[in-house]
């Protein structure tokens, strides 16, 4: 999916709405994080507008500025670059934002301890003939075709865990488990998305354009449907091509690789075809194990592919049911070694989570499927 994450300028003509004046206090719970996501894909919109010509010359160094779509993953990598321009941008970028946050005044996203799970065995033996199965069960277990009138739901159930500093004391949280409906037409030109603490009750919409007017383009880490349509199904020739275009992005390109497809399995609708690929170019990743013993974030148990990210210390598991084999969802554990200021996020930690509820087709926007009503 595509969507336009440009906050819609105010009416009444204001020029520079990010240079409000800064008013300085604490932002509500995860909104630091979500607000400069959104800032981060907006600068990396900007920055592919000039670099679109220089691309198929540019160094790896160069080829890192591609930043994941924030909407597919609460970690964004940007660029130097970026960086730069954020740290010259945020004051008044965050305090124009807050001046409401999207729920009304704050966020109504409650938080609590932080979540935590026990740490599952891993075994790299047996996890190329695993996802095999994986892979046949999911093209017998396909979705319906989707017409280029109709939309993608996603209702996935989900929570991130972070630290939270008010005044000098940081604690470690974690969301509460909420849930977040997003509806793409096949092409990315419309969207909207609906989730506590990002979006009002409303939700807001992920269709537009760029700065110039025309289409967002997309590519693996902002895909629509109709793109998704067009990459190879041959594994060895899926995963060159995601090796290529990630270069330079992430923690390795094995990590990048890895955690790529795992954002394609549980935030887009891959035709069958593809998503038996992505399965199949998963098992030829280097340190991809299989674990014994793992539970999304709606509670179902399941056994897991996963992958430790040695930079991080934190590995990254995809859920998958015992008996079907289906996709369930998706979550991060730190299991090695402590991150976050002060060290708060200690083994066991659910860093992120994620359970795909339902994925299908629909007629209309913002329509719900009758099992999600």
């Amino acid at each position: 999916m595509n969507p336009d994450l440009s906050r819609p300028r105010p009416a009444g003509g204001e020029e520079h709405p990010l240079l409000a004046p800064f008013a300085e206090r604490e932002l509500p719970a995860g909104r630091h994080q979500f607000l400069k996501e959104r800032l981060m894909a907006q600068i990396h919109e900007d920055l592919r507008a000039t670099d679109a010509a220089a691309t198929a010359t540019a160094t790896p160094t160069a080829r890192a500025g591609r930043a994941r779509n924030p909407f597919l993953r609460r970690a964004v990598l940007v660029p130097a670059a970026a960086l730069a321009l954020a740290g010259a941008l945020a004051v008044g970028f965050l305090s124009y934002a807050e001046r409401g946050a999207p729920d009304g005044p704050g966020s109504t996203l409650a938080t609590g301890p932080a979540l935590t799970t026990r740490i599952g065995a891993a075994d790299p033996k047996g996890t190329p003939q695993l996802l095999d199965r994986i892979s046949l069960a999911s093209f017998s277990a396909s979705g319906p075709a989707v017409r280029p009138d109709q939309f993608i739901y996603i209702g996935s159930r989900t929570a991130t865990t972070y630290v939270k500093t008010v005044g000098d004391k940081s604690t470690l949280v974690s969301e509460e488990l909420h849930m977040r409906h997003q509806w793409n037409s096949p092409d990315g030109t419309k969207g909207w998305l609906i989730e506590p603490g990002n979006t009002g009750p409303k939700g807001v919409t992920l269709a537009g354009t760029d700065e110039k007017g025309n289409a967002r383009t997309p590519y693996l880490n902002a895909p629509t449907y109709d793109y998704l349509a067009t990459l190879p199904t041959d594994p060895d020739v899926l995963l060159r091509r995601i090796y290529e275009e990630t270069k330079g992005m992430g923690n390795g390109p094995d990590q990048e690789a890895f955690t790529t497809i795992g954002d394609l399995l549980r935030a887009s609708y891959p035709p069958a075809e593809l998503t038996a690929a992505l399965y199949k170019a998963a098992a030829k990743i280097p340190g991809v194990v299989t674990v014994d013993d793992a539970v999304d974030a709606a509670g179902r148990t399941g056994i897991a592919v996963a992958r430790l990210d040695e930079r991080s210390g934190q590995r990254e598991e995809w859920i998958f049911d015992r008996g079907t084999l289906a996709f369930l969802g998706e979550r991060s554990v730190q299991v090695r070694g402590e991150a976050g200021e002060q060290g708060l996020i200690k083994p066991g930690t659910v860093v992120f989570t994620s359970a795909v509820v339902n994925r299908t087709v629909v007629d209309r926007m913002k329509e719900l499927p009758p099992e999600a009503r």
